[in-house]
């Protein structure tokens, strides 16, 4: 353990450290702290050691909304960021005192998690910094009375994974989630929806600054055509009421129809048979540039760590990424992403 520049001098501690260093992880980023950094002071170990590293290098801000708010934090942010550093964005939660906001420390096992994406990824460029992507997650819910809904089984798991491996990447990402009891991933602004309608609004309003949206929630297709305010009660003396469906918006067409110039945009197709077929028809239809297409069925894909997909593209060659890690398909989507998308990058 090192804590000033002074101690164990001989080994020069204030360069070595950030010579030999895999990652430095800097958690809480201080407003200070940002501002030194972006200005190359060294007026301590820390600094002195963020100066002499070669490695990946990420801050986990810490402050009061109206600190990191501020104009010269953000511009502390970008001038970071624009050196290849990694600058998570804070959690939304309570602060010190009653006060509450953005501006809260992300969760220390989240942390863990970025960093290990970060250190899987080998030294490589964080080869999304500088962009913004949107990652929908999740299943939505279509109520049918105060009880009742309409779902699915989608966990989230690979949207979250899809969330935590583009913040490793440098991006900036706004994760849409429906229905998801799953811890926030570090850096992502995560919104949090309900049903396909509050989905829709929300994609789309993150869209319009996005350079990648990636569609991983499971969007209900059909919703009751009326909402009952109170409970529907069972008979004895007759069956059930029929329930009227209409169809919900198609957001993934709608994002295909409405893209900025530039824009990459990624959807998912869950199948249960004619999986390939059925994926390139849904391609060629919904206009997106990729379709990850995954098999469901019992233990498969639905609330599992792993997954196996096939990813077509419009412009190329399918992938076919075999069973593994969530984390590792969300890998290779983003490298596609990256591949596509114009430079120079739309600025945070």
């Amino acid at each position: 353990m090192a804590t000033d520049v002074w101690t164990g001098v001989e080994e020069v501690p204030h360069v070595r450290l950030g010579q030999t260093a895999d990652l430095v992880f800097v958690a809480p980023a201080t407003a200070d702290l940002l501002a030194r950094a972006a200005c190359g002071l060294a007026d301590d170990l820390l600094t002195n050691t963020l100066l002499a590293a070669r490695c990946p290098v990420v801050f986990a801000p810490a402050m009061h909304t109206e600190m990191w708010e501020h104009p010269a934090t953000q511009a502390n942010v970008a001038a970071l960021r624009s050196r290849g550093a990694i600058v998570l964005e804070p959690a939304v939660g309570r602060l010190t005192g009653p006060d509450t906001g953005k501006g809260r420390l992300p969760e220390p096992a989240e942390l863990l998690e970025t960093a290990r994406r970060v250190l899987a990824r080998g030294g490589l460029e964080a080869d999304l910094t500088g962009r913004h992507v949107v990652v929908s997650a999740g299943g939505t819910r279509e109520p049918i009375d105060p009880v009742r809904f309409i779902g699915n089984r989608s966990s989230g798991l690979q949207g979250y994974a899809l969330a935590r491996t583009a913040v490793a990447r440098g991006a900036r990402v706004t994760l849409v989630a429906a229905n998801v009891a799953l811890p926030d991933p570090a850096g992502a602004d995560v919104v949090p929806v309900g049903t396909a309608e509050e989905m829709r609004e929300a994609v789309l309003k993150a869209a319009g600054s996005a350079d990648a949206v990636v569609m991983a929630a499971a969007v209900a297709d059909f919703r009751p055509a009326e909402y009952r305010e109170s409970k529907i009660k069972k008979s004895e003396s007759a069956g059930p009421a029929p329930i009227e469906l209409v169809r919900n918006p198609d957001i993934l067409a709608e994002l295909g129809r409405t893209r900025r110039p530039g824009q990459v945009i990624v959807g998912f197709a869950a199948e249960t048979d004619d999986v390939l077929a059925n994926g390139r028809e849904k391609l060629a239809r919904k206009g997106c540039d990729l379709l990850v297409v995954n098999q469901v069925g019992p233990d498969l894909a639905f609330g599992r760590p792993d997954n196996a997909a096939v990813v077509l593209a419009a412009d190329g060659e399918p992938i076919e990424v075999p069973r593994g890690p969530k984390e590792a398909l969300a890998d290779v989507i983003w490298d596609q992403v990256a591949a596509r998308l114009d430079r120079p990058a739309t600025r945070r």
